[in-house]
């Protein structure tokens, strides 16, 4: 193991590899903003949004040997080790139609898995909504922004309410659930890894420097303080922000998604 972490280091230090799994509006893209802050740590954003990366179980392996076959010895792009390498992959981006060859790949290569799912599914669905809705309208000058780093920009965003279909509601959160179950309960569950896996809900504030360690301590890199300059767009209580209030909550209490009224996360 390399104790400084320093260029000279390099040639002696292992690589990790690593996969942030999860789902649209999860909070990846904060995590993974997080994560990137740690000078020893290199992670490459959604690489298969685009959709040739994932035509087919041949295309996903050739840009998962693109991302891992780097040179990252020589040619790291911060002052020190790169001691970890990765990116975000989202479960409707081909991740489970080839669930089967894709955990072949991670386990032969020693790829970690980090699983990252939001605990409160209407905030998941609140701010799906809204991001869809911002597609279109632009409200940032015209432009589309599915993060912000400003306080002001966030305001901004947050005015939109969304109205949420409350016939549909419990259907929903119920198909959301099971897509995150079944990313944990079918081939690419922790027991079919040969290498370790995490598996996380976004923290809350206050739980989120004990997650950052355990995160830390997963990929085996040294601790730092690490910050992100992404700014939360929906704070405050969820009735601030769903335009038909009153109809979600009439509909959510006495279910089990009650606790989603109230929850932060």
């Amino acid at each position: 193991m390399p104790e400084t972490f320093s260029r000279a280091e390099c040639a002696h230090n292992p690589v990790r590899f690593f996969a942030i799994l999860s789902m649209q509006r999860s909070g990846s893209g904060w995590f993974e903003s997080l994560l990137n802050s740690h000078t020893n740590v290199s992670s490459n954003g959604e690489i298969f949004s685009v959709k040739d990366r994932r035509a087919n179980i041949s295309s996903i392996v050739q840009t998962l040997d693109k991302v891992y076959n780097l040179d990252w010895f020589s040619s790291a792009s911060k002052n020190e080790c790169s001691a970890a390498t990765g990116f975000k992959w989202m479960l409707n981006q081909g991740l489970m139609e080839h669930h089967k060859e894709i955990v072949e790949y991670f386990n032969r290569r020693g790829v970690s898995a980090i699983f990252l799912f939001r605990r409160n599914l209407l905030r998941r669905m609140v701010s799906v909504l809204a991001n869809s809705y911002d597609r279109y309208a632009k409200l940032l000058n015209g432009t589309h922004k599915a993060h912000v780093h400003s306080e002001e920009e966030a305001e901004t965003l947050s005015k939109y309410k969304p109205t949420i279909n409350c016939t549909k509601l419990i259907t929903d959160l119920k198909e959301m659930e099971l897509t995150a179950a079944k990313a944990k309960n079918t081939s690419i569950a922790p027991d079919t890894w040969s290498c370790t896996m995490k598996i996380l809900s976004k923290p809350h504030c206050k739980d989120l420097t004990e997650v950052l360690k355990d995160v830390e301590g997963f990929l085996r890199l040294p601790k730092k303080r690490l910050k992100s300059r992404q700014v939360k767009i929906h704070n405050g209580p969820l009735a601030d922000h769903i335009k038909n209030w009153d109809d979600v909550k009439k509909t959510l209490t006495g279910t089990p998604y009650e606790d989603f009224l109230h929850a932060d996360y």
